[in-house]
């Protein structure tokens, strides 16, 4: 029963964040097309220092939308959960500072992905286990 809950927990780390980055995403775009929107909030309320807005805007879009579709299908997951874990990071430190609580929720569930990975149910695993066999 054991593994089945390892790799239970391995899914729901993958999937719940990546749901909250992708729907993060989502509101950012129009089609295919950052919306005006969101050209404004990188200017203003996500300005960051050392890095273009128009620059920082594009990166958390495409990341935000890459990022937990790798997440899901658990394919890169511990170098898709480090990118996510510095966006959260950069998030609480820059934009954010007193959403703590929800930050810190988000980067327990990516370092236990980095330190654990990503469980059996997951390309990885899948791309692993090939690799191995003779």
């Amino acid at each position: 029963m054991k593994p089945i809950l390892t790799d239970l927990a391995g899914l729901a780390l993958r999937l719940f964040p990546a749901a909250v980055f992708w729907q993060s995403g989502r509101t950012k775009v129009q089609g295919w097309s950052i919306k005006d929107s969101t050209w404004f909030l990188f200017e203003h309320e996500y300005a960051l220092p050392l890095i273009p807005s128009d620059w920082a805007a594009v990166a958390a879009t495409v990341a935000e939308h890459l990022l937990p579709m790798l997440l899901i299908v658990g394919l890169m997951t511990r170098v898709s959960a480090l990118a996510l874990l510095v966006m959260t990071a950069t998030i609480q430190i820059f934009v954010y500072p007193s959403a703590w609580i929800t930050h810190g929720l988000w980067a327990a569930a990516f370092l236990a992905l980095i330190a654990h990975g990503p469980g059996r149910w997951s390309v990885d695993h899948i791309l692993m286990t090939r690799s191995v066999q003779p």
